[in-house]
């Protein structure tokens, strides 16, 4: 089995990711959904977030530019960036989602150099919103940002049209089609429910 099934069926497993076909989730925005995400329950489970950091490196070692620096982004971002960081050798920083209010008033907290190329990990991608402002913030500095990585994304279309639009690339571990196809192949949920649920993610 492919790494990114494993961590999609792993996601399912330790209900980081829940998906109700029949019974939708309110989210903050007030937006009904069908899929709940909370990747911060991968940092409780030791072989779920050996599979991130593996899969993470992967991609890392695949990419044409190669970091100096890997970022995460506040918060559900700082656990997996660390844990990137510390097996390939990294210096590590982390971007707040505003300027600190007190102190010396840091966005970014840790040492970053002007034209260092640096990697953003993020725990999830919905619209691509906090990700792509964590990049800016960064490239802001004088920072070359070689793409964000994240756990998961709901694939929906403004995430990708924001990512285009400001030339930034990005990739995900595992995604909303693999952990339907999951459920599925489980019989969790019926070819019906799939359909529907794509359905509900391209209307978004």
């Amino acid at each position: 089995m492919k790494l990114n099934v494993e961590i999609a069926r792993d996601l399912l497993e330790i209900k980081a990711v829940q998906i109700r076909p029949n019974n939708y989730f309110t989210w903050t925005s007030g937006i009904k959904s069908p899929i709940y995400c909370d990747n911060r329950l991968t940092m409780s489970y030791p072989d779920v977030r050996n599979k991130l950091i593996k899969a993470f490196i992967a991609e890392i070692k695949a990419m044409d530019i190669q970091p100096d620096v890997i970022a995460g982004c506040a918060t559900a971002g700082i656990p997996h960036a660390a844990w990137v960081a510390d097996k390939l050798n990294l210096p590590m920083v982390y971007v707040r989602s505003k300027p600190k209010g007190h102190g010396k008033g840091n966005q970014i907290e840790g040492k970053v150099e002007k034209g260092q190329n640096v990697l953003v990990i993020e725990d999830l991608i919905s619209t691509g919103g906090s990700s792509i402002e964590a990049a800016k913030v960064l490239m802001d500095e004088g920072l070359h940002v070689t793409g964000v990585l994240a756990i998961f994304t709901y694939g929906l279309a403004e995430s990708t049209r924001r990512f285009a639009q400001e030339t930034i690339p990005f990739k995900t571990i595992t995604t909303f089609e693999l952990l339907i196809d999951a459920l599925v192949a489980d019989e969790e949920i019926t070819l019906q429910d799939k359909e529907e649920l794509l359905q509900w993610r391209d209307q978004i």
